[in-house]
């Protein structure tokens, strides 16, 4: 199934990510837990790609794994030091396991090295040429607060529009802790004339550490309401994930009383923190 379907949906849907082990470490353990992440019954589910493509056997077989539980998979791909002949070939493997649905990304560029070293510059090259080598549904990322290296607003939202004329099917957000920071950019997007489907990216916080060096890599502002249940819980972490829970579904309902039906939640390999949003949107999620 191609996400736009499931997008073109009134139901409201949340949906997660799986990323895939190292390489040389045990794959079985992440097909164990996409097997418990399953069981909450997410609409879909994405899985990474590592830096350059390193774990790209087993990104393929996660997203395999995932579509054989009958949930749609969103498999990311990077054009970081890759060339026309390494991503022919993956969207090949991908085309060959059912894979309907990418996530097209530049990826993170490695330290000293100058630009992304493979044929592709920028992630709408990446979107144009998947567009020409099959009938993929193709996703891009998008930066509420901008990305890092854009310089301004401005120049993101050209950079997002580049996307879109690439033939980018849906954007999926980076996250965000304070809703307002989405619904003004969603003013910026249809101003500037984009208009398909935008995934709010939601992260629900389990390790203060964590969630800082996020924030200083990506740039996310911290709301003080939040900044407050990082630091009052931090040395207590069943109490943080708890709390992390529950913010992260305060967020989403927001979300969705103000017209989002899907969010996507970054829930870096951990069962109970989907299974546990979905508990608590029970009656939300049907």
């Amino acid at each position: 199934m191609k996400l736009t379907d499931i997008f073109n949906s009134d139901k409201v849907c949340i949906s997660c990510e799986v990323f895939p082990p190292k390489q040389g470490t045990e794959l079985q353990n992440s097909l164990g837990i996409v097997k418990r992440i399953t069981e909450a019954r997410p609409s879909y589910i994405s899985v990474t790609y590592g830096a350059g493509g390193s774990t790209v056997g087993y990104s393929a077989a996660l997203a395999k794994e995932v579509q054989s539980y009958g949930l749609p998979a969103l498999a990311h791909l990077t054009c970081v030091q890759a060339d026309e002949a390494k991503i022919t070939r993956v969207l090949g493997e991908m085309k060959n396991n059912g894979i309907q649905n990418i996530l097209a990304l530049r990826g993170d560029i490695p330290s000293g090295a100058q630009g992304t070293g493979g044929c592709f510059a920028h992630a709408s090259d990446l979107m144009r040429f998947i567009k020409k080598q099959g009938d993929f549904c193709v996703g891009g990322a998008a930066y509420p607060e901008g990305h890092p290296e854009s310089g301004s607003m401005a120049r993101d939202i050209d950079n997002t529009k580049y996307k879109v004329e690439a033939g980018v099917d849906f954007l999926v957000t980076q996250m965000f802790f304070d809703n307002t920071i989405l619904y003004n950019y969603m003013f910026r997007l249809l101003s500037a004339g984009i208009n398909v489907p935008v995934v709010p990216g939601i992260m629900p916080v389990t390790n203060a550490n964590q969630i800082n060096r996020i924030c200083q890599l990506s740039g996310t502002k911290l709301p003080p309401q939040f900044r407050a249940m990082v630091e009052k819980f931090a040395d207590k972490p069943v109490a943080l994930q708890q709390a992390g829970i529950a913010y992260a579904t305060g967020q989403i309902i927001d979300l969705v009383a103000n017209g989002f039906n899907h969010v996507h939640i970054y829930t870096m390999n951990r069962p109970e923190i989907i299974g546990g949003i979905m508990r608590n949107l029970s009656e939300i999620v049907k």
